[in-house]
């Protein structure tokens, strides 16, 4: 398994920049960048590609409606040019509270817009005179009328690589069996590996089963908070406040995917609790009301014994790519973590 790390959106970006490069030398193979209604990813992505040599660097979401899909084509092809091809383009549909609330844009058909901006990023890497025809973008063709000045252009560099690996954020069923059909990796959230066949297993093997082989295999990648050690029951707990933020706060009353997803899980009560709770204002009371088995089964804290028993459990389930937080107090200690969980991926 790939060992990667995703930054923190909120703050501290030039701290956590300088521990990277420490990261890297302790063994981290990829960075996330998210993107949510922060500073932007691009900026700090080019940053840490003049700061690294070996680190890949991926976008960890860009946010489809946000960017025309040429735009994010050229953002990408420009990321993958000053990293010397490390770059992945993560996007994913994000949902209506950020989408429509922050960016006062219609959150609408999320998997047909996913689709085409891929086909469309596709082109331009591959520097094609650009057309599209589809449901959410029209490129016009040659013969359209117009006003004249619109024709198909092609990218004007050549970027390094004609196909920038692209993951896409899912856990929906159909976007799910989308991903799999269409990109280089996938990103679930809130990863529990002994329900994943359960919950995705269909959807994955039915994209699969249309999957272009030059795709090559599905990177499933995984985020979960780690730290190693005995009587970390504090740091587990500290988890609680952001899955009761996801389940109870992420949408409304059944326009909640996380909500949904946690009820997939089988914790339909709980999800319904959490969620009446966090909207009526009690979020400590939320957070409280996360199961404790959700907690353990989706993150590495515990003694090394254990942590190595979960490693083991997100492997068989099919995760290549480990995506950690390191939860420590210095920067020493976090690359001490990256070095050993580096360490027992290996052994597993």
């Amino acid at each position: 398994m790939r060992i990667g790390m995703p930054l923190n959106y909120s703050g501290g970006f030039k701290e956590t920049i300088d521990e990277l490069v420490e990261y890297e030398k302790a063994g981290l193979d990829i960075v996330y960048v998210p993107e949510a209604y922060s500073f932007d990813a691009v900026s700090q992505m080019g940053f840490i590609a003049a700061r690294t040599e070996r680190l890949e660097i991926a976008s960890g979401i860009l946010q489809i409606y946000t960017r025309t899909p040429t735009l994010t084509a050229m953002t990408a092809a420009g990321l993958d040019y000053v990293s010397d091809g490390r770059f992945t383009l993560g996007i994913g549909a994000s949902g209506p509270q950020v989408i429509e609330g922050f960016h006062g844009v219609p959150y609408q058909a999320p998997l047909a817009r996913t689709r085409e901006i891929v086909d469309i990023c596709r082109k331009v890497w591959r520097r094609e005179k650009l057309t599209h025809q589809g449901r959410n973008y029209t490129i016009p063709l040659p013969e359209e009328e117009g006003t004249g000045l619109g024709k198909p252009l092609k990218l004007v560099n050549h970027p390094i690589r004609e196909r920038i690996p692209i993951m896409i954020a899912a856990i929906g069923p159909k976007n799910v069996a989308m991903t799999a059909e269409i990109a280089e990796a996938w990103e679930p959230i809130f990863y529990v590996p002994e329900k994943a066949d359960e919950v995705w297993g269909e959807s994955l093997r039915a994209g699969k089963a249309k999957r272009d082989p030059a795709l090559g295999e599905l990177d499933t990648v995984v985020q979960t908070p780690l730290a190693i050690g005995e009587d970390l029951d504090e740091l587990l707990d500290s988890m609680r406040p952001m899955l009761a933020l996801y389940i109870g706060g992420m949408g409304a009353k059944g326009k909640n995917f996380y909500n949904n997803l946690a009820r997939r899980y089988g914790y339909e009560a709980e999800a319904e609790r959490i969620q009446d709770l966090y909207l009526d204002g009690k979020k400590d009371e939320a957070a409280a009301a996360v199961p404790r088995e959700l907690l353990t089964r989706t993150s590495l804290i515990g003694p090394e014994e254990h942590v190595r028993e979960r490693l083991a459990a997100f492997k068989e389930s099919g995760v290549t790519t480990l995506n950690v937080t390191p939860l420590a107090g210095s920067g020493a200690e976090r690359t001490r973590l990256i070095e050993r969980i580096r360490q027992l991926a290996d052994e597993v």
